[in-house]
């Protein structure tokens, strides 16, 4: 739009274009947020030889992604977990998980999901696609995603804060991982939920 300089606005002209200017939609812009990580769980789900599922998570992630409200487009994002930090309740198993036959934490330290597209499925649910890296190889992994909650915190840090649900099942053996699969002994498909608290960074720009 472009304002004559013939003419100076109207009163009415001129609270229009205040308010314009004030509003969301003409403010909205994407935000960085960055997971609390004192608010973050991951939970993995594995068969053990056909009778019950392991249950188990990893203790020890970072993350932040870049989002905007108004168009509900998530243009970039990166989860990070240690992987020596898996922990299932059972010492001699977690040390097990975290040798070759499993993760190899000594040589892969790290587990990394980085978003590679997004897509809006609901008022609050969208699908998010990404790749997954884990022992030295990277596969696509697709998230089904539920914003749970956007607000300002009510107690504490009182940043603005998402909160977030997602799932997915994979396969382990798609990352080279195939210990106990012949014998089925370990199961390879594993389901995933995470569920966490994400806070707006306000020293963004």
């Amino acid at each position: 739009m472009k304002w004559s300089s013939k003419a100076s606005l109207s009163p009415l002209c001129a609270l229009f274009a205040v308010t314009l200017v004030a509003s969301p939609l003409a403010t909205a812009e994407p935000e960085k947020f960055v997971v609390d990580d004192e608010h973050f769980s991951m939970a993995f789900e594995i068969m053990h030889i056909g009778y019950a599922p392991v249950m188990g998570m990893f203790r020890e992630v970072k993350g932040e992604f870049v989002y905007d409200e108004e168009t509900k487009e998530l243009s970039a994002g990166e989860l990070v977990f240690k992987s020596n930090s898996v922990f299932t309740n059972h010492e001699k198993r977690d040390d097990h998980l975290r040798k070759d036959d499993f993760l190899h934490t000594s040589q892969y330290p790290q587990i990394t999901f980085t978003v590679t597209s997004f897509e809006t499925t609901g008022e609050n649910t969208g699908t998010v696609v990404g790749d997954l890296t884990m022992l030295g190889q990277t596969h696509p992994v697709e998230l089904d995603v539920t914003l749970n909650k956007a607000a300002v915190y009510p107690i504490g840090h009182e940043d603005y804060t998402l909160g977030i649900t997602a799932t997915t099942t994979l396969k382990r053996s798609t990352w080279g991982m195939t210990y106990g699969l012949d014998p089925a002994l370990v199961g390879d498909e594993v389901s995933l939920k995470f569920g966490f608290e994400a806070n707006k960074d306000s020293g963004w720009f």
